[in-house]
């Protein structure tokens, strides 16, 4: 009987596998002469960079947080982690809810979300690739370009997402990076003498956000043309694109070395349902096609995108909401006067802390003794600094409230 589809290859006779059909590896000698299989060692067959790497530091849940602080969920007011405070459209609990496919795969090419993105963002559908939040697209960009533990270079910015030293840190490329200046503006200058040190391998990607995550600032128009004149590619990560309406998707039209990136995490509220997409050149999204896992956006992650993107209206209102907050914050925090906020042009805001005051112990007090959440940094130049992501009005009586009374 013959078989078609994925049946696989016939398996060789017994006797072939003894004339060394099936390895050709040198076995391992063993007691008294016989020649037996090597004991299996991780250490041994883990990639040696990644030993000694060092893991991302995720923020946690609701419902771990809560345990840990022994307090109901209800009760915290998480501004920690720059998610939408206010939630998903009602429009995808129900369209969730009226599913009739969860039981099968998803569409692998998204093809019902890419045409409302096309719609959303003007950018031609088949310029479009949706990902598992757009942290899979950054981890394609760097299977598709990078060499593991060939030298291959990329430029990061710190501070900034941590993602892209993540990835570089996995697959395996050497991480260049150019520190942002005292007000977090980009030194384009250091960027492009990256590209002129003949002992230096050419970077095959130069990695910014804007608006910048930690502290919210955006690269302006001259200096991303500065940026593209470069023989890289230009990766801008636009995940707080509608916070700050600086829109440079349509520049991938005019430009073969530019991605752009973006989310519904923060504005359309679903960063636990995973979804993102970049607009991409020709050349590279034919590749990433055939790169990325089949099924990478689930069925309930398409509908959740979908429902978002022709609800868009209320979740953008939603987004004004937000940014009153914010310019809320500044006139609340100008009365505090050991916290020095930075301009932002994103759903949160990074405040220096005064030298009369400790930043780490300042989030414990918050967590521990009140239940609201920030988010702290270690890393140098910003280890007197925090975080604090946008949240109701509700939420935000309760952080000015306790802010007044340290």
């Amino acid at each position: 009987m013959a078989f078609a589809g994925n049946a696989g290859p016939s398996l060789p006779s017994r006797g072939s596998r003894r004339a060394g059909w099936c390895c050709s590896a040198e076995p391992t000698a063993g007691i008294a002469g016989a020649m037996t299989p090597g004991k299996f060692r991780v250490e041994s067959s883990v990639r040696p960079s990644l030993v000694e790497m060092q893991p991302y530091v995720p923020i946690l849940p609701y419902e771990v947080l809560a345990e840990k602080l022994g307090r109901a969920p209800r009760d915290i007011v998480k501004l920690d982690a720059n998610e939408n405070p206010f939630g998903p459209s009602p429009d995808v609990a129900a369209a969730l809810r009226d599913a009739p496919f969860l039981h099968v795969y998803p569409d692998p090419e998204c093809a019902e979300l890419r045409e409302e993105l096309r719609n959303y963002t003007g950018v031609d559908k088949e310029r479009i690739l949706v990902g598992a939040g757009a942290d899979e697209l950054i981890d394609l960009l760097f299977r598709l370009l990078v060499e593991p533990a060939a030298g291959d270079t990329i430029v990061n910015t710190p501070p900034t997402f941590g993602m892209y030293k993540f990835d570089a840190d996995v697959n395996g490329a050497r991480v260049i990076n150019v520190p942002r200046r005292p007000d977090f503006g980009l030194d384009i200058d250091a960027i492009e003498a990256c590209f002129q040190d003949p002992a230096v391998k050419r970077p095959k990607m130069v990695f910014v956000t804007s608006p910048n995550n930690p502290d919210g600032s955006t690269i302006s128009d001259d200096q991303l043309r500065r940026l593209l004149r470069l023989p890289t590619l230009v990766v801008l990560d636009e995940a707080y694109f509608e916070f700050s309406r600086d829109n440079r998707i349509l520049w991938v039209n005019d430009h073969d070395n530019l991605v752009v990136l973006r989310t519904f995490s923060k504005w359309a509220a679903l960063a636990g349902l995973r979804v993102g997409y970049g607009a991409f050149p020709p050349d590279i999204i034919k590749h990433l096609w055939k790169i990325k896992q089949p099924y990478n956006v689930s069925v309930a992650g398409q509908i959740a995108a979908i429902a978002s993107l022709r609800d868009k209206q209320n979740l953008l209102d939603k987004v004004e909401l937000m940014k009153a907050q914010r310019e809320r914050f500044y006139k609340e925090v100008a009365e505090i006067p050991w916290l020095s906020p930075y301009p932002s042009s994103a759903n949160y805001v990074l405040c220096r802390v005064g030298k009369d005051r400790d930043a780490a112990g300042l989030k414990k007090t918050l967590a521990e003794d009140h239940g609201v959440l920030i988010r702290h940094y270690t890393s140098p130049g910003l280890d007197d600094c925090i975080r604090i992501s946008m949240g109701t009005p509700s939420q935000m009586d309760r952080l000015f409230e306790v802010l007044r009374g340290l």
